[in-house]
C-alpha cells in the first residue's frame, strides 16, 4: 500500500476577506468558516482564535486537536466519520503542516479535557503549545452531560474534524512544498535482503474501555469497544482511519493529530529495510473486565506469531485500569517468542514513590517511560484565557480539583493554577513526542 502525503508548511496564520494559502501564509475567513460549523444545529455559540508560539494564551478546557487535511480526489478525510466509508492508507492527501486545529470547550469541561499555555513553563508539556492553531472555542445545546465528568463531546468533537477538512480545502487544487511517501508492501511478498531482517509489529493500545457508545476511539467511525484485536496498514492509521474519543485522563490521550502523525510509526518506517523488517500494525484495545484484558492479549500474541513477528512494540493510551492490559499483552507476547518493548507513562503519585503501574511482571524488563502523570506542576496568570478557566477544578478534570486541604483550589483567584500534569492536554505523548529523559539518583 502506497500513500503520499503532500505537505504545505504553514508560516503564518491570519482572518481575512477569504480562504487561501500562500506563500505559506494561511489566511481564514472567519464567519464563513464559523457558518459552516454551525450547520450543526447542536452548536449553539462559536468563536475562533488564532494561537500561536510565544502568546499569552491559556486553552481550557481542551478537547480535541486534529491536523487540517484533504485529499484531492474528493475522499473524505476521514473515512466512516466524517465522509463516505473508503479504505484510508492509499492514494494523496494534503495536509497543512506546523499547525492544528483545537477544540475547546466554551464554557464546560469534564475528566477527558486539559490545558495548553502558549508559552511560559506551560508550553514545553504538550506539543501543542510549539503549533500554530486555529482553536474554535464552542459550545452546544448537549444538556444531557453538561454537568457530567464523563462527556462524549460529539458535537464539539465532529465540528473539529469538520473545520479542519474545511480549512485544508484551501491546498486542494495546489502542488505540494514537499511529498512524504509511506509505501509498505504485502507481508508475505517482500525482498530477501529485508525478510531476513528482524520482523517487528508495533502493536497499539487506543482506549476503548466504555462499553456505552459515543466515548471510545473509533476505526472507521466503528466504536472500537466492538472490536477485537486485529491488523492495520500502518498507512491506514496515519491517514484518518483512527479518530480520537473522549474518554481518558487527559494527558495520556492521543488526539486525533497523533494518531495523523503517530511519531513511533514514523519511526518503524524510517529502519524499514536497514534494521528491522516492518510487517504492520496490531490494533488491539483496552477493557474493563479481565477475561476481556486476557482474551485480547492472546489475540495479540496469536496475531504476531502468525504473522511471523520476532519483537514488538506495545503503547497503551491511558493509566490505571489500562495498565492490565499493557502488561498482560506484554507478557503473552514474550510468551509466544516475541521480544517486545512497552512505552507506557506512569502514575507514581506526586511524590514520585508509589508502584509506577497497577500491575507488574519480571517479563516486562523493557519499558519506556514517558513520565510520571501525578507530577504537580505550578504556573503563572496568562494575559488571555480561552475558554473557562474554572473548567479545571470545577468540572473534574482529570488533573484539577475544586478545594485540597493542603494545596487549596487548583485555579487561584489571580489566574495562576496548581494541578497534576494529569491535566496537560496530551502531554505524555506516548505516540512518541515525548522529549522527556530519564536520570538516575
Amino acid at each position: 500500500m502506497r500513500l503520499e502525503i503532500g505537505n504545505f508548511y504553514v508560516k503564518d496564520i491570519v482572518f481575512g476577506n477569504e480562504l487561501s494559502y500562500e506563500d505559506g501564509i494561511l489566511t481564514i475567513e472567519k464567519e464563513a468558516a464559523l457558518n459552516y460549523i454551525r450547520q450543526d444545529e447542536r452548536i449553539t455559540e462559536a468563536e475562533l482564535y488564532i494561537a500561536k508560539p510565544g502568546d499569552q494564551i491559556r486553552m481550557c478546557p481542551v478537547k480535541e486537536a486534529i491536523e487540517p487535511r484533504v485529499r484531492p480526489d474528493g475522499r473524505g478525510a476521514f473515512p466512516g466519520y466524517t465522509g463516505d466509508m473508503t479504505r484510508a492508507g492509499e492514494g494523496v492527501t494534503y495536509a497543512l503542516k506546523n499547525c492544528s486545529v483545537l477544540v475547546v470547550g466554551r464554557h464546560w469541561g469534564g475528566f477527558q479535557d486539559g490545558i495548553i499555555d502558549m508559552s511560559g513553563e506551560g508550553q514545553k508539556y504538550t506539543l501543542f503549545g510549539q503549533l500554530m492553531n486555529i482553536v474554535l472555542v464552542a459550545d452546544t445545546n448537549e444538556e444531557f452531560e453538561k454537568h457530567e465528568q464523563q462527556k462524549k463531546n460529539d458535537a464539539l468533537r465532529r465540528a473539529g474534524h469538520k473545520l479542519a477538512e474545511y480549512i485544508a480545502n484551501c491546498v486542494k487544487e495546489l502542488e505540494p512544498e514537499e511529498t512524504e511517501v509511506f509505501d509498505l508492501g504485502a507481508m508475505i511478498k517482500r525482498g530477501e535482503e529485508v525478510e531476513k531482517l528482524p520482523s517487528v509489529v508495533y502493536v497499539m493500545q487506543p482506549q476503548s474501555q466504555m462499553e456505552e457508545l459515543g466515548y471510545n476511539d473509533l476505526a472507521y467511525g466503528w466504536d472500537m469497544n466492538r472490536m477485537l484485536p486485529t491488523v492495520m496498514h500502518p498507512n491506514e492509521v496515519l491517514d484518518g482511519a483512527i479518530v480520537s474519543g473522549s474518554f481518558m485522563p487527559v494527558s495520556s490521550k492521543w488526539s486525533t493529530y497523533d494518531f495523523q502523525n503517530c511519531p513511533n510509526i514514523k519511526a518503524l518506517y524510517k529502519e524499514h529495510g536497514k534494521t528491522i523488517n516492518f510487517l504492520g500494525v496490531i490494533m488491539s484495545n483496552l477493557n474493563v473486565a479481565l477475561e476481556q484484558k486476557e482474551r485480547a492479549a492472546l489475540y495479540v500474541a496469536q496475531i504476531a506469531n502468525t504473522l511471523g513477528a520476532d519483537g514488538a512494540v506495545v503503547a497503551e493510551e491511558g493509566y490505571g485500569n489500562p495498565d492490565a492490559d499493557f502488561v498482560g499483552c506484554i507478557v503473552a507476547l514474550e510468551d509466544a517468542g516475541v521480544k517486545t518493548v512497552g512505552i507506557s507513562n506512569e502514575c507514581t503519585g506526586r511524590d514520585g514513590q508509589s508502584q509506577p503501574l497497577v500491575t507488574l511482571d519480571e517479563k516486562c524488563d523493557a519499558i519506556v517511560s514517558c513520565g510520571n502523570v501525578s507530577e504537580l506542576i505550578k504556573l503563572p496568570p496568562m494575559e488571555t484565557v480561552l475558554g473557562e478557566l474554572q473548567a479545571l477544578g470545577r468540572d473534574g478534570l482529570s488533573g484539577g480539583w475544586a478545594a485540597d486541604e493542603k494545596l487549596g483550589p487548583s485555579v487561584r483567584e489571580d489566574g495562576s493554577i496548581i494541578m497534576e500534569n494529569n491535566s496537560m492536554f496530551c502531554g505524555d505523548q506516548v505516540c512518541g513526542w515525548s522529549p522527556k529523559t530519564m536520570k538516575e539518583f
